[in-house]
């Protein structure tokens, strides 16, 4: 059995000894360990990877890490393990390049979740889903259905006791009513720019502006539009002989990059968010 640890708190010395003493004494032997200090913030981050020879039941395990270090250390703590996949729900809208791209992870392997369903706003990408067969939900979101959609979609997450959300291009904004249920747990992605550009046609902004670089960001949503702890970012450079067909496909291209890199960086528990930023471990 393997678990996967998540640890912050004040930074003080003597933690990550304290910490393997422990999983020793657990019979547990550690094959993973990477630590972080944020110096202004004075804060310890810790994951840390440990096999052990038999099952062991998750309850005592806490309870006895709370008694022995936990309070000790102001610790907050997360532990996880692998034989439980996470699920996660797909939210689009009319792009399907970053859904296909995740389905097609899902479906090789390599993206280790169960996907219990994909919702939209529209019916467009419903072949998609049939194509993967998972269950495909269209509810319409318009100014005076949104409060009644998110309910709906509430009701779906927790039918199918969904672990995160992952937004493909999903062109609706979340309100506080869903992101409330799922802080931490809910990721976007869109382009990004220097200078950035506003607006539906960002790539043919980007274009009459001349930029040399366009990217693409994925992040934790919160309440403030855009604006959540970023997860993965990515780059690529354009140049004049390029066409705003050309900036589009290079920016889809890297939304998909840095989306999945992003929900893998995600469900293998390699981030931790402290005060809207993250700590990515290796």
């Amino acid at each position: 059995m393997k678990l996967t640890i998540l640890i912050h708190c004040p930074d003080q010395s003597g933690i990550i000894k304290a910490v393997t003493t422990f999983i020793h004494e657990q019979n547990g032997n550690i094959i993973y360990l990477d630590q972080h200090v944020d110096k202004e913030a004075g804060v310890f981050f810790m994951r840390l990877e440990s096999e052990f020879e038999d099952n062991i039941r998750l309850p005592e395990f806490k309870k006895e890490f709370k008694k022995g270090l936990e309070e000790k250390y102001q610790m907050k703590l997360g532990v996880y393990t692998d034989s439980v996949r996470p699920k996660m729900a797909v939210f689009v809208s009319k792009y399907n390049h970053c859904l296909y791209d995740l389905l097609s992870r899902y479906k090789s392997g390599e993206l280790l979740v169960d996907i219990p369903f994909i919702m939209s706003n529209h019916p467009d990408l419903n072949y998609i889903a049939e194509q993967f067969q998972i269950p495909y939900y269209h509810v319409p979101v318009t100014k005076d259905s949104k409060e009644t959609a998110e309910e709906r979609q509430l009701d779906l997450l927790n039918e199918y006791n969904v672990d995160f959300i992952v937004l493909a291009r999903y062109m609706q904004i979340l309100s506080s009513k869903v992101i409330d249920v799922y802080p931490q747990k809910i990721i976007n992605i869109h382009h990004s720019f220097l200078p950035a550009f506003a607006g539906a046609k960002p790539y043919h902004a980007a274009f009459e502006r001349g930029v040399k670089i366009i990217g693409a960001t994925s992040h934790y949503v919160t309440a403030e539009l855009d604006a959540g702890p970023i997860i993965e970012q990515g780059v690529t450079t354009v140049s004049h002989s390029h066409s705003i067909k050309d900036f589009i496909t290079k920016g889809r291209d890297l939304e998909k990059i840095v989306l999945s890199q992003a929900v893998q960086h995600h469900v293998a528990r390699k981030t931790m968010v402290y005060n809207n930023k993250t700590v990515i471990f290796s």
